[in-house]
């Protein structure tokens, strides 16, 4: 925290699910948030709440898998706020033909932009600025499927969240002497959009008994309130009635 008590957070992937219950959470925890993504009407819903419920957000337009576009938007953050202290990197998709018999080149090309080289560029972006306070968390959001590999997310998904994780202990090994930290949060089933890409889209049952979004704000949240000696590496969980253990077709999108 700043000497004045300003704190600054910017959420990708902030219009819905994970990323929006993860900024109102830290918004109601003080936070200035700033909620990027690639629909402005869905990023203007996500302030209007913020704002309207005495917290502060703003909004940008961002497509993480444009490096030079993820520049400009940590460098307008830093230009109004003076500052970043937190980066959480929710921005991911998934795409329904995801099986070996039906991947396309197109599709994996795409989750490996955005799930990946996505979080690097938000990653690479705010280093500058962290390195310059010598202070700075970032939460990296990946999944289950980062840890544990299982047909239902297919071999893009999964390779990109592998991947995730490894970035972010990469991380922390060369940036913990200036200060800086990393948590990679690894979520099982969520109920949020995504599942509609599902080739097979849970029931309305099954969805209630998933983690919901604002179980990981929360979790957002806690993280980001850890004191600066602190870094919590990673963060496995998921919902209590975990249908990888029970159906093990079934694992997080």
């Amino acid at each position: 925290m700043t000497r004045n008590g300003k704190r600054v957070a910017w959420v990708t992937g902030g219009g819905s699910g994970i990323g929006e219950a993860g900024a109102e959470a830290l918004a109601a925890d003080g936070w200035t948030v700033v909620v990027s993504g690639r629909r402005q009407s869905a990023l203007d819903a996500v302030v209007a709440k913020i704002n309207g419920a005495g917290g502060t957000a703003e909004a940008i337009v961002l497509d993480v898998s444009n490096a030079t576009e993820a520049q400009k938007a940590a460098d307008r953050i830093v230009a109004r706020h003076g500052r970043i202290d937190l980066l959480v990197n929710n921005a991911g998709i998934n795409v329904p033909k995801r099986s070996w018999k039906d991947m396309e080149l197109e599709g994996w090309d795409k989750l490996v932009q955005v799930n990946l080289n996505g979080v690097l560029y938000c990653m690479r972006a705010v280093l500058p600025t962290m390195r310059k306070q010598q202070d700075g968390a970032i939460i990296n959001v990946s999944s289950w499927a980062g840890r544990h590999v299982s047909k239902m997310p297919g071999p893009a998904y999964t390779t990109t969240k592998h991947a995730v994780l490894a970035l972010t202990h990469s991380f922390n090994m060369d940036e913990c002497v200036n200060g800086l930290r990393a948590c990679c949060l690894m979520p099982g089933e969520v109920a949020t959009p995504i599942l509609k890409l599902r080739p097979v889209v849970p029931s309305e049952e099954e969805q209630a008994r998933m983690l919901q979004s604002e179980d990981l704000g929360r979790t957002i949240a806690f993280i980001a309130s850890m004191p600066a000696r602190v870094c919590i590496n990673e963060v496995l969980i998921s919902p209590t009635h975990n249908r990888g253990f029970i159906q093990t077709p079934h694992s997080r999108d």
